[in-house]
């Protein structure tokens, strides 16, 4: 493990990177406990106040993001600073994260089902920084020959031509596929390929005068979010909690 750690993490120069990561999600996970520990009633946990308002903890987070980022400019790419510069990072990501739904919608939302998207936002950025640690790059970059890469028209095409993929795929509704494109372009692919979900900017734009296809993409989207509804409640429930009204449910039957 060592060795392996050695060789693929730390001479390629992503020790930063890793201990980031690991900040984030340990971040994340530490502070969705403690949120449910103060929920519940439990614990020597509490609400933080000033002067009557809530101090959410996405106010300490951009701190030390901040803080971390600007750290980590500082201190070069080794070392320990840049070690340090990137832990902070993580754990300042991972609360911000954290309350994501709540900067979107501007609102307290954290136990609602719009608070999800906290989750969703979560479980997306570890993913993509897993995909950035095990050597993948944006673009398609990382499939290129070194020859290709010394080729600035060469790495220039293909940036470009993967980024309009991506771009292409988000104006169809499809988020997350969009953003893994990004790395993965063979999936941009795919998606460009599939229908668009009703009321994308593609679908207004294309769609408008083909009922067909509209259909065709309404049936599709709801079968599809249908399909992973359950899962997705599951894995929310199980990494975010229970929204207010599950609880509430929960506690009408019983």
């Amino acid at each position: 493990m060592g060795h392996w750690l050695q060789r693929n993490v730390v001479e390629p120069g992503k020790l930063p990177l890793l201990l980031a990561l690991t900040a984030f999600v340990l971040t994340f996970l530490i502070t969705r406990v403690i949120t449910r520990l103060i929920r519940a009633g439990k614990g020597p946990f509490g609400n933080i106040s000033s002067g009557g308002v809530h101090i959410h903890h996405v106010v300490p987070g951009v701190v030390l993001t901040v803080a971390g980022g600007f750290g980590a400019v500082a201190s070069g790419q080794y070392g320990f600073g840049s070690s340090a510069c990137a832990v902070v990072f993580g754990i300042g990501t991972g609360l911000v994260l954290d309350e994501f739904a709540l900067i979107l919608h501007l609102d307290d939302v954290y136990w609602t089902e719009a608070g999800r998207k906290s989750v969703e936002a979560v479980v997306l950025t570890a993913a993509l920084g897993g995909l950035l640690l095990v050597g993948f790059a944006p673009f398609g970059v990382n499939n290129m020959s070194q020859e290709e890469l010394d080729n600035r028209g060469s790495v220039l095409a293909t940036v470009a031509v993967n980024l309009l993929f991506s771009v292409a795929v988000l104006t169809k509704g499809k988020l997350t596929t969009a953003v893994f494109s990004v790395f993965v372009p063979f999936l941009g692919l795919i998606g460009l390929v599939r229908l668009a979900r009703p009321g994308s900017p593609w679908a207004r734009r294309f769609y408008r005068r083909r009922p067909r296809a509209r259909a065709r993409a309404t049936l599709r989207a709801y079968r599809h979010d249908r399909r992973w509804a359950r899962p997705r409640r599951l894995v929310g429930d199980w990494l975010g909690g229970k929204t207010d009204a599950e609880l509430t449910a929960s506690a009408g039957r019983r």
